[in-house]
């Protein structure tokens, strides 16, 4: 783990779906029944090509630019009800590797956000399933942006929230566009590859278990890196 030379504050910036946990399966059952329940079918390569962005983009993408605000928010909030309900139902589990860097990053002193394109509700929920709130000095979900991923204002809406600069931030994503987003927002970026398997990121690991020590030192440039 790293102590910061410069003495500058350094984020953590999180991804949810895919990076903190792997609940895509439940996701797509719940895309898979709220539009059943209208009519309207869908494939599980468009929920794959699509997962991690937001409904509204999702479902405009499924019926056009102008498919109405309150459709996209009534199948939205169907879906996103029924996918609360499994959580519940069927619980869910951090990624392996996740607890560790929580942790680590937490002693070494960095700030932590989590930053998803899922609505707050669907956040505060996984949060509290997996008892993880306490990591976290800030929350960007869905309401907070107007703009999806890869538009960078995710995470510089929660670099602000921290008070933590841009180019002190590392970001961690599973998904193209987020990482895409994350550079963006002039950001280095770690890809857990547990959705996608290519990731133009500047690290790229299976899972976090295999993230090196000194990961976060070598993107942020710091000259003294301790080992654990």
């Amino acid at each position: 783990m790293m102590s910061d030379t410069h003495n500058l504050p350094s984020a953590a910036l999180w991804d949810m779906d895919g990076t903190l946990l792997d609940s895509a399966e439940y996701h797509w059952h719940a895309w898979r029944d709220a539009l059943a329940a209208e009519g309207h079918p869908v494939t599980h390569d468009y929920f794959i090509a699509t997962f991690g962005q937001r409904n509204d983009t999702i479902l405009r993408g499924l019926f056009g630019e102008d498919f109405a605000d309150a459709d996209v928010a009534h199948i939205g909030d169907a879906k996103e009800l029924l996918y609360r309900q499994l959580v519940a139902e069927r619980g869910v589990a951090l990624l392996p590797g996740v607890r560790m860097w929580l942790e680590r990053l937490r002693d070494a002193g960095f700030q932590q956000a989590v930053a998803s394109a899922a609505p707050r509700a669907n956040v505060d929920a996984i949060i509290t399933a997996l008892d993880i709130g306490s990591f976290f000095g800030a929350i960007t979900s869905a309401e907070d942006v107007t703009r999806g991923k890869p538009d960078p204002q995710v995470f510089l809406l929660a670099a602000e929230r921290l008070g933590v600069a841009p180019e002190r931030c590392v970001v961690l994503e599973d998904a193209p566009a987020g990482v895409e987003a994350a550079k963006r927002a002039g950001m280095r970026v770690i890809g857990v590859r547990s959705s996608h398997g290519v990731l133009p990121a500047d690290i790229t690991v299976d899972t976090l278990e295999s993230l090196p020590d000194d990961a976060f030192a070598q993107l942020l440039n710091v000259n003294r890196v301790k080992r654990i």
